[in-house]
Order: structure tokens, then sequence, then C-alpha cells
């Protein structure tokens, strides 16, 4: 017997005919090894000092202290980076989300029987997928130059893979009957999927890029730190001149802005399902 069945010994149940079960033993204890280990490794690679954590925390609370009360009268200043963050995340969420629709078809392995496509496509939105979107910003402001032309397109391309994973596994749940139909009837594959398929996946679509456009106006904030845009230029030009009581008042800004968005968000999405 193996030291794993010693002190992880199988549970055996005898049935009231006299046979006996054998319950498979629970990897539970190996898996939280592994856990243990990899968290282990990671404090080792990370150089992370509880100590320096616990004796530098309180200089949180030292410059969340400084923010407030905030400087009430930046606000003005505000107005024009927050209208072009918003403008950054629902152009951008737009564009992506109507850009990625034909390719969450190709995806869907119940519409196309092209292993190939299908794989070829799945790949193109997994590394997608992984880009951050501060590199993707960072690479669009060196091909369209400084500015919410770049944070925009940071956007589109974070919609795009992140509503094209969504869209393609909720196209692979849907009742294939009328598109079936529609395709034995002479109908074309697009027009098929048109007629019948985006009917059923509507709803839940329009309100997955709902939450994605609340997300992206977060994302948008912290784009101007590469040069793209909206609240994260003054956001990063006050942190690095200490003015932490101007820093306040964009992060109010950017709250209750966010609340607002979210709130409208929720009661349309609600209406959706």
């Amino acid at each position: 017997m193996s030291l794993y069945d010693r002190l992880f010994p199988p549970k055996v149940y005898e049935l009231e005919n006299g046979k006996q079960i054998e319950k498979k033993r629970s990897r539970a204890p190996i898996y939280a090894l592994v856990i243990i280990f990899l968290t282990v490794l990671s404090v080792d690679i990370t150089g992370f000092d509880l100590s320096v954590l616990v004796s530098r925390i309180n200089q949180f609370f030292v410059i969340l202290g400084e923010m407030f009360p905030p400087k009430w009268d930046y606000m003005p200043q505000i107005w024009q980076p927050l209208f072009d963050t918003i403008k950054m995340s629902l152009l951008g969420s737009f564009i992506g989300s109507v850009a990625v629709v034909p390719f969450a078809m190709l995806a869907s392995t119940n519409i196309i029987h092209n292993r190939v496509v299908v794989a070829a496509v799945r790949l193109l939105l997994s590394i997608v997928r992984t880009l951050p979107t501060l590199v993707s910003a960072l690479i669009a402001t060196y091909v369209f130059g400084l500015g919410t032309l770049a944070g925009t397109t940071a956007i589109a391309i974070f919609t795009f893979a992140y509503i094209g994973k969504i869209l393609y596994e909720e196209i692979e749940t849907v009742d294939m009957g009328a598109f079936e139909a529609m395709e034995a009837m002479g109908a074309t594959k697009t027009r098929a999927f048109i007629s019948s398929i985006v009917p059923q996946v509507l709803p839940s679509y329009l309100s997955n890029c709902l939450f994605c456009f609340e997300g992206n106006v977060r994302y948008a904030s912290i784009l101007g730190y590469v040069g793209a845009g909206g609240l994260g230029l003054i956001l990063n030009e006050k942190i690095g001149w200490r003015e932490y009581s101007s820093v306040g008042m964009i992060l109010i800004a950017l709250f209750v802005t966010v609340f607002i968005i979210e709130t409208i968000s929720r009661a349309a999405r609600k209406r959706l399902v």
C-alpha cells in the first residue's frame, strides 16, 4: 500500500445485500499541496515580504487622508477628460461588439462545421483576449498618435475579444431547429443565422454589451497613463505632482459617473432578460 493510500484510505460502504462499494479517494489533498507549493514558490520569486507590508500599510491611509477633503474648485478641469473617457468607452464598446458578430458565428461549432476555421477564429479571439488593454493602447498611440483615438481602439479590441468568447458560447447553446429548417429550404448560412439565431441570442448579447461598457469606463480612465486620452492623463499628472486633493476630486467624479452608468445599465439589463 502506498503512502497516499495509508494517509487517505478509500471509504468502503457495505450495502444491505452484503456487497461492498469502494468510494474513490478525494484528490483535494493533492490539489491543496500543489496550491501551497505554488504559493510558496510565488512568494520566493516575487520577494513578497509581509513585514514590509505591515510596516508600510499606514502610508496608504496617509495618502488617502490627503485626498480628502477633495479640491472642489478643480472640477471644471475634470469635465472634458471625463467626457472623453465616456466617449472612448461608448464608441469602443459599440465598435468591438458589432465587429465581433461574424467572428463569433465562425467560431461556433454548430454553425460552422469546418474544424480548421473554428479553431483559427477561436485562436484569434484567444490571442486578442490575452493582450492587456494598456498594451493595446500603447501600440495604438504609436499607430494613431496620442489622444482619444488610441484609447477608443484599445477599448474596441478588448470588447471584441471579451464579447466574442461569450457570444460564440451562447450561440452554441441555441435551438438549431429553425436554422436547419431554413438551410433545408435553400437559405444561405448567413441568412439563416440572422433570422433564426440572432433573435435567440440578442437579449443576452445586448446585456453582455452593456455590462462590458460598464467595465470599459473604468478601464478607459487609466489609459491616459500611456497617452491614450481621458481621465488617466490628469490622474497621472496629479499623482506625479503629489496633488492628492485633486486626485481625490478626480476619483469622486469617476465614482459618481460609474455609479450612474451602472445603475442605468442594470435597469436596462433587467428589461432585456
